[in-house]
């Protein structure tokens, strides 16, 4: 098996440090996606395609031989989020940053590709995709939806995700679900608005507003670790208009609804709706309900997560079933519907500030070990094996 040099090791640093200098939120990936289709170029593809479900980039390595597809996937986009300042490679986008990882996880696949320019694969094919608007869950949906995305279907599909909170380079990886499903749900409320010496001459929804706020998040059940779980969270919240002689006619809420899995979703959105109708009927109010972020939850093959579970005992890479299920969303899910898929997650850190906030950055310790990770792994399906992997398949 082939290694990053310590020259390899600095460069892919610098590109991480690079992108995250220039992140673009979901859909507007553009300029990411000309770098990473530009550094790819470097590595010689046989393939790259360009512009797929939105400013998605494909690499692909093709063996001589015939053999598996294997595709890993990364992630393009970045946060509406501004991150604290004083990093020397800090966001160049005001309120735009890489708060969750992804130029990290781009970095760890261009890593992947320098590899397999190396020592490409004996048989089958390797496909590097960087996955654009993952942040809303419509990246994936639209990759699988592009018609040349056909020609790629994998057989196996494995990404990862660093996870603060587990110790550094230490994996978390289990079968079943490790991301829950999701969904946004914007409810707008009417009534009619007054004058502010006057509010009995409107209909305001700031009784709605009140009872919705704590009657949602009361939908939420159980544990994580449960396939009952619920949760709802409200992330907005909005009354009237910035006025002093107005009164309210108009609120906006917003929640984000999460459950375990796919099947318990759809009771929690029903719930939530009759809820929110039954709130405004009784308070004179109309109301519109629209969902938007939908995420299904993500599910490890068996097979896939064994052929992890070897390439992790292999490197001698600690492994347990720390920090899963995960309660964030990952869009990687629908992948599940194409190939044996598994993703793991790569501890940032025990300490390390969390996810989607001001203070997180990616660890950039973590791109060798997951490098060697997802070479190993690809060696077993593809080959060509080396030393004690030669026959082990």
């Amino acid at each position: 098996m082939t290694d990053l040099t310590p020259h390899d090791l600095a460069e892919l640093t610098a590109r991480r440090q690079e992108l995250h200098r220039f992140p673009e939120v979901s859909g507007a990936e553009h300029a990411t996606a000309n770098r990473i289709a530009a550094w790819l170029a470097e590595h010689a593809p046989d393939e790259i395609l360009s512009d797929l479900g939105g400013h998605g980039i494909a690499a692909v390595f093709t063996g001589a031989a015939p053999g598996p597809t294997v595709l890993f996937r990364c992630e393009l986009d970045a946060l509406p989020i501004t991150e604290t300042p004083g990093r020397a490679h800090g966001s160049q986008h005001p309120g735009t940053a890489h708060l969750c990882g992804h130029d990290g996880h781009m970095a760890i696949l261009l890593g992947l590709a320098r590899l397999l320019h190396r020592t490409p694969p004996a048989r089958g094919r390797i496909v590097l995709l960087f996955q654009p608007a993952e942040e809303t869950g419509a990246g994936a949906a639209a990759v699988l939806a592009d018609p040349r995305f056909a020609a790629l279907r994998p057989d196996y599909a494995f990404a990862l995700h660093n996870r603060p909170g587990l110790p550094l380079g230490h994996v978390g990886l289990a079968l079943g679900p490790v991301n829950c499903a999701s969904r946004g749900m914007e409810i707008t409320l009417r009534g009619r608005e007054a004058h502010a010496s006057e509010p009995e001459n409107g209909v305001s929804p700031m009784p709605a507003l009140a009872r919705l706020m704590p009657a949602l998040t009361a939908l939420g059940r159980g544990r994580i670790e449960e396939a009952r779980f619920a949760s709802v969270t409200l992330t907005y919240a909005r009354l009237g208009r910035p006025a002093f002689g107005v009164a309210p006619g108009e609120a906006v809420l917003m929640a984000t609804l999460r459950t375990r899995v796919d099947s318990e979703m759809q009771a929690l959105c029903d719930a939530a709706l009759a809820l929110v109708q039954e709130t405004a009927a009784a308070c004179g109010l109309s109301a519109e309900v629209a969902w938007h972020d939908v995420f299904h939850h993500c599910e490890n093959d068996p097979e896939a997560t064994a052929l992890l579970q070897a390439s992790l005992d292999a490197l001698g890479m600690a492994h347990d079933h720390a920090g899963c299920p995960m309660r964030a969303s990952e869009d990687f899910g629908r992948f599940a519907t194409v190939a044996k898929s598994a993703m793991l997650f790569l501890g940032a850190g025990a300490a390390h500030p969390a996810l989607h906030t001001p203070e997180y950055d990616f660890p950039d310790a973590l791109i060798a070990p997951a490098v060697r990770l997802f070479d190993h792994l690809s060696r077993r399906l593809v080959g060509p094996l080396h030393g004690a992997d030669a026959g082990s398949i």
